[in-house]
Formats: structure tokens, C-alpha cells, sequence
């Protein structure tokens, strides 16, 4: 796995995933320096991650017909320049929001051009993705731990511009790196694959949609996913929060943001060391864990609990997510693997906002304890519906031993729908 390659593509992960921990701290330091509000924050984050989520299909099928090292690339070029910019206006101290926004959205444009390719880079470098996808989960979790205490103290030993240039070196030593690499070539696939006009580029987007819906597995992942970004994921981060920071101060909502990390780190190791037969049953079975995060602090109860609450729900995830992103590299064919990629990230995160938003409302009408409580409870049910499915958790890695003639590495069909 620790080729030359694949370590250029980690170090590039690596980093870059730690400029991003850095941002949030950076632009909320920044504009409350300069006299805007927690609104405006929140403004500045949303314009991001509207872009990056209403374009990142449309990024997967542009990384399936051109180059994904050199669309990469750019993209990382791109952001060293926005970043750079945004770090010049807070230096001279010319800070307006709709020019921190207009920023925030080139950058996510920039991302949704990205994200695509990543999914179809690992297959090329390591042959174990499985143990790749580990690895990166690692040091991303590693990252974002260390993101934004060391975004915090650039903020008290320089500014929130001196954030925003280490942010900027960031996509400059990733773009670095992903010029380096040597991506063996592509396999030939079948079929036109031309790169003409508006109709050619409408055909790819929905062969790729008939690619994601002709797998039920894939979809009816994504279908749940949203219910639990709505339910789960999306009232938690903010409710937890504002729990934790109100009745036992900001030291102990750092001490269980840390433990959450911790905790991914851990279902990372798990990921590179345990091989299930069936990904997507075992990481099923791991979202369980997540309960002990929005249940502890639901309840009430003490620091240490809601720590180890925090850090058991992070392995859960994390393992869940090694699971989940092999599946989809193994399984699915690498010349429509970017677009696929793209329908799972963009469905991921379509409802998280609506989650986010629902939970002060929610908070309001009946208690953020009572909300917290629900989450956890559906905690439970989302896994529960993920097993429920047999597409889901029958399906068999793809470098699983073969059991009968005609199976074979080289199947990425869904085969879960063929043995039931």
C-alpha cells in the first residue's frame, strides 16, 4: 500500500484536510473581529458549502471526462488563491462580507471540481483500498484534531490572515504533491466517451444516474443517509454543542470534540485491521456506537461520560466510513466510479443543513435534552433500516474469496441482489 504514489496522494490528504479543520476557527475569529455576528459566520461557512454541495455532481461527471490528477490539480490552485486572497483582505484589515462570501463560494466551486476524484485516485495508487481508505481516514481524524487548536493559537500569535495563509500553503503543498504522482493509465472502457458539446455532457450525467439507481444497495444507502443526517447527525453537532458549552463551559466541549476525534483515529486502526465479508453489515452494525454521543449529553450526565460517549460514537463512524467508501470503489466500474462518487457525496450532505436548521426550532418547542434523546434513539433505527435491507447487507466485498465459478475479482456487479 505505502508506495511512492499513494504516500505523495496521503501527504496531499493529509494536509489539505488540515487547512480545512483550520478554516471555520479562522473565519469566525475574523469577522467577529471586524464587527459582524454570528450570522454572518454562519453566512460566510453556508456559502462554501452551497457550492460545494449544488455542483459536486456536475464535478464527477467533469472528472470522468477529463483528467482527475490535473482537474485535482487546479482545483488545488484555485483554492491557494482564493485562500491567499481572503488572508490579504483580513491582513489590511478590508473586510466585507460579501467579498469573504463571494471567496467562500469559488472555494467550494473549487472543492465540488475536487471531491470526485478522489474516490477513483485511491484504486489507482494502492491495491489494498481497503487499508488505504484507513489510512487516509487516520489522518484526517488526526487532522482534525490538531486543525483547530493550531488555528487558535495562529489567532492569538498572528491573526485570523495569518489562518487563512497557512490555509492557503496548505492547497499549495497538496497541489505539489499531486503533481508528482504517476498515475498508471486508465483501463480502456466501453462505450463513446466523447467530450463534445451540452448533449454529450447531459448523457454522462444521466448515465451516471442510471448507474446509481440500477444499484440498490448504493442508493438505498443514501436514501437512509439523509434520514439520518435529518434525525441524527445534523441536530446533534449544534444541540451538543450548545449543551455542553452552557452547563459545563467551553474546556469541556473541547474535551469531548477531542474525545469525538480520538475516537474516529480509533475506528480507523480497527478499519485497516479488521476484513468483513460483508463491508456494509459490519459497518452497519458500527453506527450503533454513534448512540453514546447525543444520548450522554441528552441525559445529562457527567464530562468523563460524555467523553466516552463521544469517542466510541467516532470509531463508529470512522469505521463505518472505511466501510462504506471501499464498497463503492470496489464495486462499482471505474469509468462512471467519479460521477458515483459525486451522487454519494452530494447526497450525503444535502440534508445535513436541513437538520441543522430543524434543531433550535426543535430545541425550542421541546427541550434540546428531548431532541438529543430522539437522536439517539434514531440511532438506533438507522442502522436497523440499513440491515433491513438485503441489497445492503448481503453484498459481498468484491476481493472476497470466490464461491462458485464465475466469480471473480473483476465482478463489480451488485451481487448482493443476485444471492438475495
Amino acid at each position: 500500500m505505502w508506495s511512492r504514489g499513494f504516500a505523495l496522494f496521503f501527504v496531499a490528504r493529509a494536509v489539505a484536510r488540515l487547512g480545512d479543520t483550520m478554516l471555520p476557527v479562522a473565519l469566525a475569529a475574523g469577522l467577529l473581529q471586524h464587527g459582524y455576528g454570528a450570522g454572518a459566520v454562519g453566512l460566510a461557512m453556508a456559502a462554501r458549502s452551497v457550492a460545494f454541495a449544488g455542483l459536486v455532481i456536475f464535478g464527477g461527471v467533469v472528472a470522468d471526462r477529463f483528467s482527475t490528477q490535473k482537474l485535482m490539480i487546479g482545483a488545488d490552485l484555485v483554492r491557494l488563491g482564493t485562500q491567499s486572497l481572503a488572508a490579504a483582505l483580513f491582513y489590511s484589515g478590508h473586510v466585507v462580507l460579501w467579498e469573504i462570501c463571494a471567496i467562500g463560494f469559488v472555494s467550494g466551486v473549487a472543492g465540488a471540481v475536487f471531491q470526485p476524484g478522489v474516490a477513483s485516485t485511491v484504486p489507482r495508487l494502492a491495491s489494498d483500498m481497503q487499508g488505504a481508505n484507513g489510512a487516509i481516514r487516520i489522518a484526517e481524524s488526526a487532522a482534525q484534531l490538531v486543525g483547530p487548536a493550531l488555528a487558535g493559537v495562529l489567532v492569538g500569535f498572528a491573526s485570523p490572515g495569518g489562518v487563512f495563509a497557512a490555509d492557503a500553503a496548505t492547497y499549495a503543498v497538496s497541489a505539489l504533491c499531486l503533481l508528482l504522482l504517476r498515475l498508471p493509465p486508465l483501463a480502456p472502457v466501453s462505450g463513446p466517451t466523447g467530450h463534445g458539446g451540452g448533449k454529450a455532457f447531459r448523457a454522462d450525467l444521466i448515465e451516471g444516474w442510471r448507474e446509481f439507481r440500477a444499484r440498490t444497495w448504493l442508493w438505498g444507502v443514501i436514501a437512509i443517509w439523509c434520514v439520518y443526517m435529518i434525525a441524527v447527525w445534523g441536530p446533534s453537532v449544534p444541540l451538543v454543542a450548545t449543551q455542553v458549552v452552557q452547563q459545563h463551559g467551553p474546556r469541556a466541549y473541547g474535551l469531548v470534540n477531542s474525545a469525538l476525534g480520538a475516537g474516529t483515529v480509533i475506528g480507523g486502526l480497527l478499519a485497516l485491521r479488521l476484513r468483513p465479508r460483508r463491508m456494509l453489515r459490519a459497518g452497519a452494525v458500527s453506527l450503533f456506537a454513534f448512540v453514546g454521543f447525543p444520548a450522554t449529553v441528552g441525559a445529562g450526565l457527567g464530562v468523563p461520560a460524555m467523553a466516552a460517549g463521544a469517542a466510541v460514537a467516532g470509531a463508529g463512524m470512522s469505521f463505518w466510513g472505511v466501510m462504506w467508501a471501499t464498497s463503492v470503489q470496489t464495486q462499482v466500474p471505474p469509468d462512471v466510479l467519479n460521477r458515483i462518487h459525486a451522487y454519494d457525496v452530494a447526497g450525503s450532505l444535502a440534508m445535513m443543513p436541513v437538520g441543522q436548521t430543524l434543531a433550535g426550532p426543535a430545541a425550542t418547542a421541546v427541550g434540546a435534552d428531548h431532541v438529543l434523546l430522539a437522536a439517539a434513539a434514531m440511532s438506533f433505527a438507522v442502522p436497523i433500516s440499513l440491515l433491513s435491507v438485503p441489497a445492503i447487507r448481503n453484498l459481498v466485498r468484491a476481493d472476497a474469496p470466490a464461491q462458485g465459478a464465475g466469480a471473480g475479482v473483476a465482478d463489480r456487479r451488485p451481487r448482493s441482489e443476485s444471492t438475495g
